[in-house]
């Protein structure tokens, strides 16, 4: 199984993030290379009254918002309200794909972390999309750190 991590400092409350985490939140992350479908009553509902164990959807992967690359059964492991998720889906290229999201306070805001582990349907792709899937996710935290910027010193009064 193949990982990566990614964290960034965010200049919101946790707890503020944390409310603020659906599908929704997820596209807008996303946007503009890739879209996920999901059922309209999945769209805005807050990820942490998501139900646990469960399959809870299936959601096209589309890149640009148009082309279908793949086919996503969301299953979350373990919720942790407050503090993030623990998610075990698979999909059409992933025989396995982990993702855990981490929102822990700090001084400044909250430190949101990103785990990804996949296992691949096809091991011979998988040096392949590990590094596509890590720039998605680093395009992922830098929307969020131009989103929720510290103000800087010039700007604080």
């Amino acid at each position: 199984m193949r990982a990566f991590e990614i964290k960034s400092d965010l200049a919101i409350k946790a707890s503020e993030f944390w409310s603020q985490c659906s599908l929704q939140s997820v596209n807008w992350e996303l946007a503009p290379f890739i879209r996920m479908t999901a059922p309209t009553d999945w769209q805005s509902q807050p990820i942490e009254g998501w139900p646990v164990g469960v399959e809870l959807f299936k959601s096209w992967i589309l890149l640009f918002g148009v082309l279908p690359v793949d086919r996503h059964a969301f299953r979350l492991r373990e919720m942790a309200p407050g503090f993030g998720f623990y998610e075990r889906s698979s999909s059409w290229t992933s025989r396995e794909w982990n993702h855990d999201r981490t929102v822990v306070g700090n001084d400044h805001g909250c430190t949101v972390i990103d785990r990804v582990a996949v296992v691949s349907r096809v091991p011979i792709l998988e040096p392949f999309l590990l590094p596509i899937y890590r720039l998605i996710f680093r395009h992922r935290h830098r929307r969020l750190k131009k989103k929720y910027a510290r103000p800087t010193a010039a700007g604080r009064r």
